[in-house]
């Protein structure tokens, strides 16, 4: 007598159709965000890297007062001015002596601490005095100068400020100019090479219709004075719009 049939239990796949789709999602899903971490995590880096420089060329039009300047993004220093604007200042930074702005070409003079006098600063205002640092030199500053002159670099002459002056602790660097103002600059002076800073020594200049140009560099390029001057209206004369 055969043995009662006794049906075979139905063989079920290991994997079911609906655990293989969710397990493609989630792969799908863990791909996509890999590639989104990759590519936000270089895009986090660079920022980081950038520290608030850009890279891009694109100019605006910034209008100060009676003066128009048209400007590279990556001249202008900090990111909340660069945009087609009127506004009372404009920040800026050039390298030195190549006066170009932020780039790949130039990002180790930006990032580079130890070497301050890669860089210069300046700061773009409309004028609210009648008289530059040069026009201040006799109303002003020749009263509170001691009277102990002594060489300084590259036919600059130094003055130390008096001790109970409010300019005490500063050094002024004075040089006659053939039919022009006389050149004067204000400086504090590091006890050591080591110690100065990118803004050491700082002069005003008259330009434009109304602007002042404040511009701020290391004491270590002192003796290149009459070239920096020169290239600082140089810049800016070239940047107004007529």
């Amino acid at each position: 007598m055969n043995p009662p049939h006794i049906p075979e239990p139905e063989l079920l796949p290991l994997l079911s159709s609906r655990f293989v789709y969710k397990a493609a999602a989630a792969v799908v899903i863990l791909l996509a965000l890999t590639i989104t971490l990759s590519f936000s995590g270089r895009w986090f880096g660079r920022h980081l890297a950038e520290a608030g420089h850009t890279a891009s060329r694109e100019t605006y039009d910034i209008f100060i007062g009676q003066d128009h300047l048209r400007l590279p993004a990556n001249v202008i220093r900090f990111e909340n001015q660069r945009s087609t604007s009127i506004v009372g200042r404009v920040d800026l930074y050039l390298t030195w002596p190549g006066l170009e702005g932020y780039g790949e070409e130039t990002r180790p003079l930006f990032d580079d601490v130890s070497q301050l006098e890669n860089l210069i600063f300046l700061q773009v205002a409309q004028s609210t005095m009648s008289r530059d640092m040069s026009g201040r030199l006799a109303p002003v500053y020749r009263h509170i100068l001691q009277d102990a002159p002594q060489a300084g670099p590259e036919g600059l002459t130094r003055y130390d400020a008096k001790p109970d002056s409010s300019y005490a602790g500063e050094v002024f660097f004075i040089a006659e100019r053939d039919e022009r103002p006389a050149y004067v600059l204000r400086c504090v002076l590091p006890e050591t090479t080591a110690a100065s800073t990118s803004a050491d020594c700082q002069r005003d200049v008259h330009m434009g219709k109304d602007l002042i140009v404040l511009y701020r560099f290391s004491s270590r390029l002192l003796p290149q004075w009459r070239a920096i001057e020169d290239s600082m209206e140089t810049y800016i004369s070239t940047h107004l719009v007529p």
